[in-house]
């Protein structure tokens, strides 16, 4: 091909990408608004929609073009869209809002989330150096890793519901739109298209990219899809910094990471076990480093907080790990 014909390509794709997170992005919004309307019509508690529908809502994203790769096949990116939207979760959104205000903590995220979502990626890592038992003859995340981790999402969302029943004041219900049951509808029909259609446009344009480009679909889904799928955690993060209520923007992001692995990645590989690829396990040891680190960042001083030179540590770190990983592995 050549280069003009290239770049005219890579330009389209592009388009096309950004339009699909977009509706993607958008189409998760409108998902939850309307789900949620709509249970608050039928008489479901304001804290019950915040534990579930919009707390699964900030990983729809990631869930539908997981569901999309697992369909079309494209099981590299179903994988490095976990964990790299995992990873700049951590490093880049929670790294950035530090430098914009510190980050405080709440008991809960430091004794169960953040060990929740370190003990996530280790998982990952084991995982993916185990031969599966149902036979399947690469390694990587089969339907017994998948099945695993939902076990341990149940036990997440039974631990969640029942300190919300013990420790109300410290849920957060969140903001539920009071709107009449047909917008409500229209809404959700809205999102599930604009999620289903930005899905599919995302998978098809990244792999399209990666083709050429002559570059690995798994680059592609560590950096491009996986920061478009982590758009909503950015919005929420940096909004909460400018209100110095930065206590909500940790919570958003290891909850996230917290759904991501043990719902996203655990239902696809469920579905269809998904194989190792070349750099997996360097991935899977900046997802759990990177949530020891915040663990570490928020144990080592008494106001529990992570400080702006934490902050500047988290994006040091991440610009070393992708420079390297674009250089060496890509």
């Amino acid at each position: 091909m050549e280069l003009s014909v290239l770049l005219h390509s890579i330009w389209f794709l592009a388009v096309i990408m950004i339009v699909g997170l977009v509706l993607l992005v958008k189409g998760a919004d409108w998902l939850v608004d309307g789900a949620s309307a709509f249970a608050k019509r039928f008489g479901i508690s304001d804290l019950v929609i915040g534990l579930t529908i919009v707390a699964f809502g900030t990983s729809m994203p990631e869930f539908v073009v997981n569901m999309v790769s697992v369909a079309d096949g494209v099981t590299d990116l179903a994988i490095t869209n976990i964990l790299g939207s995992n990873i700049i979760n951590t490093f880049v959104i929670l790294g950035i809002t530090a430098l914009v205000f510190p980050i405080s903590s709440q008991k809960r995220s430091r004794d169960f989330d953040i060990p929740m979502s370190i003990l996530a990626g280790v998982l990952v890592l084991i995982f993916v150096a185990m031969q599966s038992p149902f036979g399947e003859d690469e390694k990587g995340i089969s339907r017994m890793g998948g099945i695993v981790l939902l076990l341990f999402f149940a036990y997440f969302l039974y631990n969640t519901f029942r300190n919300a029943k013990d420790h109300p004041e410290d849920a957060e219900a969140g903001t539920i739109l009071s709107i009449p049951l047909w917008k409500a509808i229209l809404l959700i029909v809205a999102g599930l298209i604009g999620l289903v259609v930005g899905g599919e446009m995302i998978v098809k344009s990244a792999v399209r990219i990666a083709a050429d480009l002559g570059i690995s679909e798994a680059i592609i889904g560590l950096t491009i899809v996986a920061l478009g799928t982590s758009l909503p955690e950015l919005a929420t993060s940096v909004m909460a910094a400018a209100k110095k209520n930065c206590d909500i923007a940790l919570g958003n992001v290891v909850g996230s990471n917290i759904f991501n692995v043990y719902f996203v990645l655990a239902t696809s590989a469920t579905i269809c076990p998904l194989p190792a690829y070349k750099g997996i396990g360097l991935d899977a040891l900046m997802a759990v480093g990177g949530s020891a680190i915040v663990w570490l960042l928020v144990k080592a001083n008494k106001e529990r907080e992570i400080k702006r030179w934490g902050g500047a540590v988290l994006v040091l770190l991440y610009g070393g790990y992708l420079t390297y990983r674009l250089l060496t592995l890509g």
